[in-house]
């Protein structure tokens, strides 16, 4: 593997995975008696209802909406207008749903959820990648594993959707020599047996100090992670690597915000990982507006 192949753009989240979230979901939500107060409305009242957005953001999350809709009731529709990675303003219909209004009613909140944190990650995701590129075009902004538990698929999805890329999905995806796995081996030594037990995996380097980016990648790292360093620093071990004819691939991670991103960008990284993309994204304000 070589650096520019360290991350693999992966496919949608699969099925199972979203049938699975919505499941929990919805049970949460309903169970155990159903939904009591759209009982009241009458059994044969259909409505048409659209989702729309009263902020500015970027949609994401579609296939679960479609899903909790689906789960409640197969006979709602769900018309969308915009696809997801879609900027949208104030006002903008993204879809229209159209079925029973007691189905309608009772999958509401469950599809917004989805939709709502799943497009504020692609929103603040798309901030992030704005910012970097006005700084340092070839940079390309990545997630983190600091994803909601049994939503990782979904929230990696949503931050491609933001025009970010995603880090190793799983433990099981690639090697990432952290400080505490040093307590047990030496960089150079970790390096060698991940290659020897993991030949063609990515093997990657945390380095808080100048001296073990030097050690990584004279070890045959393909990425050294540079930990919580400020731009001064992030440029001498961008010019050290390159000093020595390697074409090893340099992140920056650890407390990248959107304030300080560009000007890491600007020190000659070739990514830059947050996981502020996934545990901090606000919400981005969907409704649901009944037509009459």
């Amino acid at each position: 593997m070589t650096a520019s192949d360290a991350w693999v753009p992966v496919l949608d989240p699969p099925r199972a995975a979203v049938v699975e979230a919505v499941t929990r979901a919805i049970a949460e939500d309903v169970l155990p008696l159903g939904d009591l107060t759209a009982g009241l409305v009458p059994a044969d009242r259909r409505a048409t209802v659209d989702v729309v957005s009263r902020d500015l953001g970027v949609l994401a999350g579609r296939a679960c909406a479609v899903e909790a809709f689906a789960q409640i009731d197969p006979g709602v529709t769900v018309d969308w207008r915009l696809p997801d990675g879609s900027a949208v303003a104030p006002g903008d219909v993204v879809a229209t749903v159209e079925g029973p209004l007691r189905s309608i009613l009772t999958a509401e909140r469950t599809a917004l959820n989805f939709l709502g944190h799943l497009s504020g990650v692609a929103t603040l995701t798309r901030a992030y990648v704005e910012a970097v590129q006005s700084a340092n075009p070839a940079t390309r902004v990545l997630d983190t594993r600091k994803t909601t538990p049994g939503l990782r698929s979904l929230e990696k999805a949503a931050v491609r959707a933001g025009g970010g890329h995603n880090h190793r999905g799983s433990l099981s995806e690639a090697v990432l020599v952290k400080d505490n796995h040093l307590g047990g081996a030496t960089i150079t030594e970790a390096v060698t047996r991940a290659r020897s037990q993991w030949p063609g995996r990515m093997v990657e380097v945390e380095c808080d100090r100048l001296e073990q980016v030097d050690e990584a990648v004279a070890a045959g790292a393909t990425v050294v992670m540079l930990d919580n360093m400020g731009p001064d620093q992030v440029a001498e071990a961008v010019a050290r690597v390159r000093a020595a004819g390697s074409d090893v691939l340099i992140e920056v991670s650890g407390g990248v915000s959107l304030a300080s991103a560009p000007a890491l960008a600007a020190a000659g990284a070739d990514v830059l990982s947050a996981g502020a993309l996934t545990h901090s994204a606000p919400v981005l304000d969907l409704g649901l507006d009944l037509r009459y």
